[in-house]
């Protein structure tokens, strides 16, 4: 085995006296280590999306959330409340009451959701990041805080005291809405609007915040009535365990769900993404380690006096074929090894000196992480053993004859 990893090495790194598969060579290893430089920085640069994507949804989105198993509403009592807050992985929790609502204001109309939260809301959400026009509205007041989304579309801004947002929802009990005379089926509430958050484009336009108390007098539920909690957990807190214990106080009807959960569909669509161009730039790769195999095929036609010379010296020809599939795999671990080094100084550039941008404030997102360069390394090395054992068969017994 080492005398076959010599001769290897010496045919890897010497050059032929034909300068055709010199070049051949040349353009076989620089093809290794591009691919692998490519595939790193992309799977880095789709890591980098996925957390930039995730990090606005998270900002409204707790560590578990309670949801009705059925129905829009769960009884939440004093009782339960009492064994929630002596659960030792919970942090905080808030109630909430969330509905559907249509909004007027100077005779434009839009429709969103009022989300009543309470005091705690705060401690579970990071509510102060999000705010770009006034703080956070008062509690016990008639005081709410809307979207950018809805500010536009309403235009609408923040302490207007002259004009009231008016917030209309269906009263409990109503069947068939009177065409007539709407107003007799709307709950109706007249509000100042104290700020306005900025999140992303959708959310923008969907929530109105505003305390759980005037929700709850607007959808006409009673005190032990919720539409859920927001739970944020303890450092180092186990999830599941947290998971079972509150199953248990609500006697498993409800439905728990973590952030990856409550955004399922946006995690499918980044997994599936980042798999697609993970499978193209494998393809690419893939092209690029052909090039190693008519490489070392063309270095096994230039070796053929050398072949029959270690032939005729007690090489076998199972062993002249190890030299030249340890040449091959060679080829493609250095090429590897070096195009995952250039991609992860690439990309530290990137996160140091933000080079690229996606706009003139926003640099394009990146991350390193060690998972990725196990893919790439893993990739690189299944595929070049594959392509030297390709390469390597065509030494055939004709050769040595």
């Amino acid at each position: 085995m080492n005398f076959s990893l010599y001769i290897a090495k010496r045919y890897l790194f010497s050059l032929s006296s034909n300068n055709a598969i010199n070049i051949i060579t040349i353009i076989a290893a620089t093809g290794v280590v591009v691919s692998s430089l490519v595939l790193f920085i992309v799977l880095s640069g789709f890591s980098g999306l996925k957390d930039f994507s995730l990090q606005y949804t998270s900002i409204f989105d707790p560590d578990l959330k309670v949801l009705p198993s059925s129905g829009k509403t769960i009884n939440f009592s004093d009782a339960q409340q009492l064994q929630l807050s002596k659960i030792d992985g919970v942090s905080s929790y808030s109630q909430i009451i969330e509905e559907r609502i249509f909004m007027q204001f100077r005779g434009k109309k839009t429709i969103g959701y009022i989300k009543g939260v309470d005091e705690n809301f705060g401690n579970v959400n990071a509510i102060d990041s999000i705010m770009i026009v006034a703080p956070w509205f008062e509690p016990n007041k008639q005081e709410v805080v809307i979207g950018y989304g809805i500010s536009q579309k309403l235009g609408l801004g923040a302490r207007d005291y002259l004009n009231f947002l008016e917030i209309f929802v269906p009263k409990p009990g109503i069947g068939q809405l009177d065409p007539l005379n709407p107003g007799k089926d709307f709950n109706k509430e007249s509000v100042v609007v104290s700020g306005v958050y900025f999140v992303n484009e959708e959310l923008n336009s969907k929530y109105v915040f505003s305390d759980l108390n005037f929700a709850r007098n607007l959808l006409s539920l009673d005190s032990t009535k919720i539409s859920g909690l927001e739970i944020k957990l303890k450092e180092g807190a186990l999830e599941n365990d947290v998971r079972d214990q509150i199953s248990q106080i609500f006697n498993n009807d409800i439905l728990l769900k973590n952030r990856i959960e409550q955004n399922d569909a946006l995690y499918k669509m980044l997994n599936t993404e980042n798999v697609a161009v993970y499978l193209i730039c494998t393809l690419v790769m893939i092209i690029a380690l052909f090039n190693v195999i008519g490489s070392i095929i063309m270095m096994i036609l230039d070796k053929r006096k050398n072949i029959k010379t270690l032939y005729n010296m007690g090489a076998t020809l199972s062993g002249i074929r190890r030299i030249f599939f340890l040449q091959g795999a060679l080829m493609t671990f250095l090429g590897g090894v070096l195009g995952i080094i250039l991609g992860v100084i690439v990309v530290w550039l990137q996160l140091k000196f933000e080079f690229i941008h996606i706009t003139p404030t926003l640099p394009y997102p990146v991350k390193l992480k060690f998972e990725n360069i196990l893919i790439v390394f893993a990739t690189i090395s299944i595929l070049g053993l594959l392509a030297a054992t390709i390469a390597a068969s065509r030494v055939r017994e004709r050769l040595i004859e």
